[in-house]
């Protein structure tokens, strides 16, 4: 009898279970709709110290020691808009070889053995309108490390094999420039924000590579390269009067120079609706962009524009994602953002991916889109939902001392308030349906914005031309140039 008792008791757990699952069945489960969540705890942020040194360098410092680890982000005022334009590729080029290159202390390849030896990190480059340089290393190393960054901004050598490899890897790039779809429209689309010719747009040909010396990547270090030309963050296990004075020995002997640069360029832009098409015989689906110039971070409308923007494109929840993807099925992939930068306008752009067969639908479906934007004012669960959505994520700001510290150095950058981000999650906050219905109807102009296609026009659903005149856009990669003779060295690359 004993053998027959496990199987006697299973039976009655299943029984039991059996009951409690019929009278779980018979209570209806709660509406999501309906639950309701505590206030989010307020964010705390830790206090960094601000610290100038003699030679004008600006230092912000924030001690964690969870971890035995020294880290540092430094911004340097360079940047890509202020190489000639003769010579776009230069500033990439300098930022790049800087560190490859080595210093005449030691070789890139030495600096990249004693960096492996300890586990460490050193790198430096120039981006759009900033320079920048990092260092990761275990504190026990912090001296060496930080020398190594030191005499690399300082010091580098730029030697002539190290410039001829980045070239090279800078033409294979060139080459390889029409291969992918979504990067032609994604590039193409920038000219016709900013226009072909404008700093913010404009991008390395194999004349402008080949135009480039040793003699310029020096010019170019020596002009916007300086102690003062330069602001720092660093986070990490130490002591932070003890840092300071580590990073004033590494960079002491480093001159001043005229920090002075150029004024950002300005974006001369004019709401005019165009159609442009790369044709590409060869695809079966099209990469769409379509929009027109968007603002900065420091217009008083950003903060409802955050909001609109989740609304209008934020994800799952996004109208674009809902009508045109999901209800209407007319595209593999949506996106739509009102871009803003910190110091020159974004750009409002719009897109999907769709079948060659439904181009057009789907490009009026998504102006369909913004306009009910400016049409009507969004409904109390859209506006709850959106400002939900962002103010939830709010506290991933703050996941480390890294984020906060690195977050600061980039408004005093580019000279934001440094509570920005919390002037951000309060003022979203505030924000209204009527504030969205405002923005949406002074900054979103779907009757002006500018279209482009990258696809096969002959499995288009209606011609281009449907929506208004058709420009065929030519992206041709221009033949490289014999040095000496002037001549093409190789064929010229098309889509």
């Amino acid at each position: 009898m004993r053998t027959r008792e496990p199987f006697a008791m299973i039976g009655v757990a299943v029984l039991t279970l059996a009951a409690c699952s019929a009278g779980a069945a018979t209570r209806r489960a709660p509406d999501y709709r309906k639950l309701k969540y505590p206030p989010l705890r307020e964010v705390k942020v830790p206090e960094v110290t601000r610290v100038t040194l003699p030679n004008g360098m600006k230092l912000l410092l924030l001690e964690d020691h969870e971890l035995p680890l020294v880290q540092l982000s430094a911004r340097i005022r360079v940047g890509s808009i202020y190489e000639p334009a003769e010579k776009v590729g230069l500033a990439d080029i300098t930022g790049d070889v800087m560190r490859t290159g080595g210093t005449a202390a030691m070789t890139g390849d030495q600096i990249d053995e004693a960096l492996e030896a300890m586990a460490a990190s050193v790198e430096t480059g120039i981006a759009e309108d900033y320079g920048w340089a990092s260092l990761s290393v275990l504190k026990e190393d912090i001296d060496k490390t930080l020398g190594i960054l030191a005499d690399v901004l300082m010091h580098p050598a730029f030697p002539q094999d190290k410039i001829e490899l980045t070239k090279i890897q800078q033409r294979s790039a060139i080459s390889r420039r029409n291969d992918e779809p979504d990067e032609i429209a994604s590039r193409e689309f920038a000219k016709l924000i900013y226009g072909a010719d404008s700093v913010y747009a404009r991008h390395t040909e194999y004349a402008t590579i080949d135009a480039i010396t040793r003699d310029d990547l020096v010019a170019f270090h020596q002009r916007f390269f300086g102690p003062n030309a330069m602001m720092a963050a660093v986070w990490g296990d130490f002591d932070t009067q003890e840092m300071v004075r580590k990073i004033e020995r590494a960079f002491s002997g480093w001159e001043k120079i005229d920090a002075t640069v150029p004024s950002m360029p300005q974006v001369d832009y004019e709401y005019v609706a165009s159609v442009s098409l790369v044709a590409r015989p060869d695809l079966n689906q099209s990469n769409i962009f379509l929009g027109h110039i968007g603002g900065l971070r420091n217009d008083p409308d950003y903060f409802s524009l955050v909001v609109m923007n989740q609304i209008l494109g934020g994800g799952f929840t996004g109208r674009l994602f809902k009508n045109v993807r999901s209800r209407q099925g007319l595209a593999y992939s949506v996106f739509g953002a009102y871009g803003v930068d910190y110091a020159h306008p974004g750009m409002f752009s719009l897109g999907c991916q769709t079948k060659s067969e439904s181009t057009v639908q789907a490009i009026q479906s998504i102006l369909s889109e913004v306009e009910k934007m400016r049409q009507a004012e969004v409904a109390d669960e859209e506006l709850e939902t959106a400002k939900e959505s962002f103010l939830n994520s709010f506290v991933f700001n703050f996941d480390s001392g890294g984020e906060v510290v690195t977050r600061l150095l980039t408004y005093e950058y580019y000279g934001y308030p440094a509570d920005f981000l919390i002037q951000t999650r309060e003022r979203v906050e505030k924000v209204t349906k009527a504030d969205v219905l405002r923005v949406a109807r002074k900054h979103l102009h779907p009757d002006k914005v500018r279209i482009l296609v990258v696809g096969n026009p002959e499995g288009f659903d209606k011609p281009l031309s449907t929506l208004g005149d058709m420009r065929l856009l030519d992206v041709a990669i221009p033949a490289p140039q014999d040095a000496a003779s002037g001549d093409p060295r190789g064929e010229t690359r098309r889509p």
